[in-house]
């Protein structure tokens, strides 16, 4: 795991930036949540609990009650990297999260950024 550092950031340090960007834009954090739990499976509760016990992105990620299988469908490039081309597991898992919150920010629809 080469980007030990990105998996041991905290997801509660990051999920702040993803409500900022989305709001900036006009957006919502009951947005943000329902796009994080569409692809985690968490509920709002677990989700909150993960927020609140400042678990990091590979726990957070490790304990995901279950990762939406539609997710491979998320396509495009962030970073500069095409989503579908990372081959760390994980490394992808984050950088789809980063990829909904983007096309959240990007004004897309929800129906069409939850892959419906």
């Amino acid at each position: 795991m080469k980007n030990n550092r990105i998996y041991k950031m905290k997801f509660s340090s990051v999920y702040p930036l993803y409500i900022q960007k989305a709001e900036k834009k006009g957006r919502t954090k009951e947005e943000v949540d329902e796009i994080i739990r569409w692809l985690t499976g968490y509920s709002q509760e677990e989700l909150e609990a993960q927020i609140e016990k400042e678990s990091d992105f590979e726990t957070f990620f490790n304990e995901a009650p279950q990762l939406n299988a539609n997710r491979k469908l998320i396509k495009g490039v962030i970073c500069g990297v095409r989503v579908e081309e990372i081959e760390e597991p994980l490394m992808q898992e984050i950088r789809y999260l980063d990829k909904l919150i983007d096309e959240l920010a990007k004004g897309k629809a929800m129906e069409k950024i939850l892959r419906a």
